[in-house]
């Protein structure tokens, strides 16, 4: 199986040691399934091997923006994680959820003023800083508090990852950060030094999603290329950052044709590469954060569907479509993803049909998983897809006024509700 928490008990899916189709017919379908052990063991996984290697004051910062509802929060909060944010509505979430916001990191490269009023009124520890405009914005409005802003200016190294081109961020023309290649990463910090209000405290960089192994490890060569920024700018202006951000990437499994990634193995060589670098620099080595999103959650997820139609073009092809679509997962639409599609309710029987997994949108484009392969399925059956806790509910949509699935949390062989089944009340509440 695709991983350790998917396996089969009789003819049924299990996930997380829970039948999925007993879950299925319990809460309903669509439904998102979270696996909250899965996800306690993947924080552990990058805190312990950080802790290790890079040593104390190196730790993960789950970027949130890849599964964000309260439950999370307080997961993390627990997990004793830092949390990378995105929007106002991702602050006020962790807000709610009790999480301590000194351990929050605000990214984005258009905060408005609103933004970063309340970030700073909500007690955002750290900023991550794209652009001169929103340094200029934020020493304003910290100086209107009477405050210093500590901020970690994000930079772009110049390197491609051979990812997709929607999610590589690492390129000297990325619409994030500021260019080091150009000379005008230099020229930011040279006067963001001298700002009153803000404190820098160290740079960032983020190379992109879905990395493997197989494209090089583009960690190393930022790595390289960051630290001899640092050791620039520390020889040239005497900016003394303490914080090296490696951002995140690490790639996770869709498929079985996917490799495994040993992620406290590339900690550990990335460790080694940064603690040699800055030797022969002869700068000190800097505490180092990484923001893993995509590797807390994706493989802790799973989406079950329930079929409706099954329509057989003679001579084309098939379509099984089911009750969900790009309203709870849009990511065939965006990107072409790739997913592991079963039938969770014939697991010991043949696959010797083949069609599209459709969804219910008027979209030609809403498709959940071309080409699969799985024995012929009639009304009622369920559809599970694999992989699906990062980027399907946080977002997910009410396109064709359709509203959104639960989420089911699954811990120690329990299940509980963490965010509700959207209502067609929730629909149109805020219509007048």
């Amino acid at each position: 199986m695709l991983c350790e928490n998917i396996g089969v008990s009789g003819a049924h899916l299990t996930f997380a040691g829970r039948d999925v189709t007993e879950l299925a017919e319990k809460y309903g379908t669509p439904l998102y399934l979270m696996d909250e052990d899965k996800i306690r063991d993947n924080c552990r996984i990058y805190k312990k091997a950080m802790a290790d290697f890079f040593g104390e004051g190196s730790f993960p910062v789950f970027a949130s923006k890849a599964a964000c509802f309260k439950r999370i929060y307080e997961i993390m909060k627990e997990e004793n994680m830092g949390i990378d944010l995105v929007s106002s509505g991702e602050i006020a979430t962790a807000v709610k959820a009790g999480f301590p916001m000194e351990n929050s990191y605000f990214h984005g490269n258009n905060k408005t003023d609103f933004d970063i009023s309340f970030a700073m009124d909500s007690g955002v520890g750290h900023f991550m800083v794209d652009n001169m405009c929103e340094l200029e914005a934020i020493n304003e409005l910290a100086g209107e508090r009477g405050i210093t802003q500590k901020v970690i200016l994000r930079l772009t190294p110049g390197i491609d990852p051979h990812t997709y081109a929607a999610v590589a961020t690492g390129k000297v023309d990325s619409k994030f950060g500021i260019a080091i290649e150009t000379g005008q990463a230099e020229a930011f910090v040279k006067e963001a030094k001298d700002f009153e209000n803000v404190q820098i405290v160290g740079y960032h960089c983020h190379v992109g999603s879905q990395v493997f192994n197989e494209e090089g490890n583009v960690y190393l060569e930022a790595a390289t290329i960051m630290l001899k920024f640092f050791a620039d700018m520390y020889h040239k202006y005497n900016v003394k950052a303490e914080i090296l951000n490696m951002g995140g990437g690490f790639g996770v499994r869709y498929t079985d044709a996917d490799p495994y990634m040993d992620i406290a193995g590339n900690i550990e060589t990335l460790s080694k590469h940064i603690k040699d670098i800055a030797e022969k620099l002869e700068i000190p080595v800097p505490r180092v954060l990484m923001e893993p999103g995509r590797s807390i959650v994706a493989d802790a997820g799973m989406t079950l569907y329930s079929v409706g139609t099954i329509k057989e073009i003679t001579g084309y092809k098939n379509y099984v479509s089911i009750d969900g679509g790009m309203t709870d997962n849009p990511r065939y639409a965006l990107y072409g993803s790739k997913y592991t599609v079963l039938l969770a309710n014939k697991m010991g029987e043949e696959c010797n049909f083949k069609a599209d997994v459709a969804g219910r949108c008027c979209e030609s484009g809403d498709i959940i998983q071309p080409d699969v392969m799985m024995p012929k399925p009639v009304r009622g059956d369920i559809v599970a897809v694999c992989t699906t806790g990062a980027y399907n509910y946080s977002m997910a949509s009410n396109y064709n006024r359709v509203p959104r699935p639960a989420v089911v949390m699954l811990s120690g062989g329990e299940d509980y509700i963490a965010v509700k089944r959207e209502t067609f009340e929730d629909l149109i509440r805020n219509d007048i």
